[in-house]
């Protein structure tokens, strides 16, 4: 449970130097929230099973969720029988899976977050004037080999600063750089410092890559970091955005930091000589196990949480126009029989 109403609790001496403080924004950006009610939307309209390439955001619970409702995750197309409906996740996909799925005759969604086709784009247009592309990001990761495989004989993976030394281009005065959405912002500009130093004639994007939602919830933790003794990040391990959060936090200043997906994997030693817990989640993270985790403090001792908030937001996507098309003619078709 979670208050910021400001009005002072009656305190225990045990419990008076114990504070909770709840990150605010934290879990669910726009483009997660999107494709996830798109693939709950394509469960009621066209009924189960719907196929979902890779996971359709990075959390297991979510998963876990959908693939109750009859959602069924696979890693490759050539696992979902021809002519069933296949949803894109929202780290995007490469031209080739498009070009894979037509061939198979599948019925598509393409829920990639519009900010991450931002990129693609860039990336497309980049390629199209000939650039040397240097994509900062994690090898492997879905989001990377989408962008990636818009211009493959252009882009170059840089995953750290560390990599720059053995970077190189056809022309230093035509090099470009883009960015996996979900990096650390501190970690991205560091890199591209140190591309810059080496081609100084570095071509940034038009707009910066990192999403609006993964700033957001770096610059919270950094507010609520520095004199907490411990931070909870709620969200799972391969979620890109969610790691970064642990690594600001520690980078912030917090005591100790741990990355769990849900309250069942906090180790009651974390709490041992805490005074002072902050909490937050990462963009793919429902907040029903965020307050799990909240309702997991006040068990032990800890008063209600009181938020700080550094920014509001308020975007919403679309659907996916296919989607949407689809739900429209079910609607006229209800409406005229």
């Amino acid at each position: 449970m979670s208050t910021d109403l400001g009005v002072p609790a009656v305190l225990s001496p045990d419990e008076a130097e114990r504070a909770v403080r709840l990150a605010a924004p934290r879990g669910y950006c726009a483009g997660v929230d999107r494709a996830v009610i798109t693939v709950e939307k394509a469960l009621d309209l066209y009924g189960a099973p719907v196929y979902v390439r890779k996971q359709i955001v990075h959390n297991k619970h979510v998963v876990a969720n959908l693939e109750s409702r009859g959602a069924i995750f696979v890693e490759e197309l050539d696992e979902v029988p021809a002519g069933q409906t296949v949803v894109f996740s929202a780290h995007g996909v490469s031209p080739a899976v498009h070009a894979q799925a037509a061939e198979r005759e599948l019925k598509t969604i393409d829920a990639t977050c519009p900010l991450v086709t931002k990129v693609h784009h860039e990336a497309k247009r980049f390629a199209a004037e000939d650039y040397d592309i240097l994509l900062i990001g994690h090898e492997g990761h879905e989001e990377v080999e989408g962008t990636a495989g818009e211009a493959p004989d252009h882009i170059q993976l840089v995953q750290g600063p560390w990599d720059v030394d053995k970077v190189e281009v056809r022309d230093p005065n035509r090099v470009a750089w883009l960015s996996q959405t979900t990096l650390s912002v501190d970690e991205t500009l560091e890199t591209v410092a140190a591309l810059r130093k080496k081609f100084p004639a570095l071509l940034d994007p038009p707009s910066d890559d990192i999403c609006y939602a993964t700033q957001n919830r770096q610059l919270a933790v950094k507010e609520i970091a520095p004199d907490a003794d411990l931070v909870i990040v709620v969200g799972s391990a391969n979620s890109s955005n969610t790691v970064r959060l642990a690594d600001v936090a520690l980078e912030s200043g917090a005591k100790a930091a741990y990355r769990v997906d849900d309250a069942s994997e906090i180790d009651d030693a974390w709490l041992a000589g805490v005074n002072t817990v902050s909490v937050t989640s990462g963009a793919s993270v429902p907040e029903e196990l965020v307050q799990g985790v909240l309702g997991y403090l006040a068990d032990h001792g800890f008063p209600d949480a009181t938020a700080v908030h550094t920014a509001e937001e308020s975007l919403i996507f679309a659907l996916p126009p296919e989607l949407r098309r689809d739900i429209r003619a079910a609607e006229a078709a209800a409406r005229n029989s």
